[in-house]
């Protein structure tokens, strides 16, 4: 990050502007992760700011948590025989386990990614 300053009085006041950071949309895990690191680590969280790492950290961190929902899915899916046979046989057994699973494979992003 360049720092500029500018004279206001006697006193030089920092220019602060964001770098072009990384591309990309910060969505659900992303935003977790930010409001986790400004609530319980400010000091992490102030650091990133200040140095324009902040977006490709969220990125970074929002990736990962997508990709490891989507393996521990699948994973989960044939471990508990969860098949497209089951939901055309039984839809509401099948909604039931992918909640279950869903829900679990979150509570394991969360724990390992977004709160550590």
């Amino acid at each position: 990050m360049n720092l500029t300053y500018e004279k206001n009085g006697d006193y030089l006041i920092p220019q602060l502007t964001r770098d072009k950071e990384s591309e990309g949309e910060i969505r659900k895990y992303g935003k977790m992760r930010e409001k986790y690191l400004k609530e319980n680590r400010s000091g992490v969280y102030s650091g990133m700011l200040l140095r324009g790492k902040l977006k490709s950290h969220l990125l970074q961190i929002q990736d990962q948590a997508e990709e490891r929902m989507e393996l521990l899915l699948s994973q989960m899916q044939i471990a508990d025989g969860v098949t497209e046979e089951l939901k055309a046989a039984n839809q509401m057994l099948w909604v039931q386990k992918m909640n279950n699973i869903r829900k679990a494979a979150e509570e394991i992003v969360l724990e390992e990614l977004i709160y550590s």
